[in-house]
């Protein structure tokens, strides 16, 4: 019976005496990185990004993540525009609609986002996008993890109609192109 109690009391004390560690450590961040304000209409490091079919702010970097994270702001995006079929074997991308229509296709299913609409792109199903309405697009693409997104976008952008329908910068980021971008029809 005293073997129990025992048993009983140093079990409920083991917890304890890590309590007091773990309430009195305040939460850190990764080094060097703090809290920011990222104004509207501008990126993370103040740089200009494009697509050609669109203007493209970095919001969260991965090394603000541990890699766990890398958010987008598509903005400008023209009817027409969006990014060839292509599949991730290891992130998710979630596409937020903030402004304009869009057709976004994940695996064989199409479907019309208006503003408000979200939806979920697995990895390894394939998806893609393009705008639908007159007036211009505006969406939140988030990847998780980051991977080599940022580097893709960062690579991409140097010559975008061109680098865009290669398959190797694709194969070169973890990803792998399967087709053309979808007809705004």
């Amino acid at each position: 019976m005293l073997r129990r109690r025992f048993v009983q009391s140093a079990a409920a004390l083991f917890p304890a005496a890590f309590l007091d560690r773990a309430l009195a450590a305040p939460p850190t961040l990764l080094a060097g990185v703090e809290p920011h304000l990222i104004p509207a209409g501008h990126d993370r490091l103040n740089e200009n990004h494009s697509l050609g079919f669109s203007t493209i702010s970095f919001k969260v970097l991965p090394r603000e993540t541990a890699g766990t994270l890398f958010l987008i702001e598509h903005t400008h995006l023209r009817k027409g525009g969006g990014p060839p079929l292509h599949v991730h074997y290891a992130q998710e991308e979630y596409f937020y609609v903030m402004e304009g229509e869009f057709l976004i296709q994940v695996g064989d299913q199409r479907i019309a986002l208006h503003p408000g609409d979200s939806i979920l792109g697995p990895r390894n199903i394939p998806h893609t996008f393009t705008v639908t309405s007159e007036t211009l697009g505006h969406m939140l693409i988030a990847f998780t993890p980051a991977g080599q997104m940022e580097d893709f976008f960062r690579t991409a952008e140097k010559n975008p109609a061109v680098l865009l329908n290669d398959p190797a910068l694709f194969a070169s980021h973890g990803m792998k192109m399967l087709g053309p971008p979808l007809s705004a029809g």
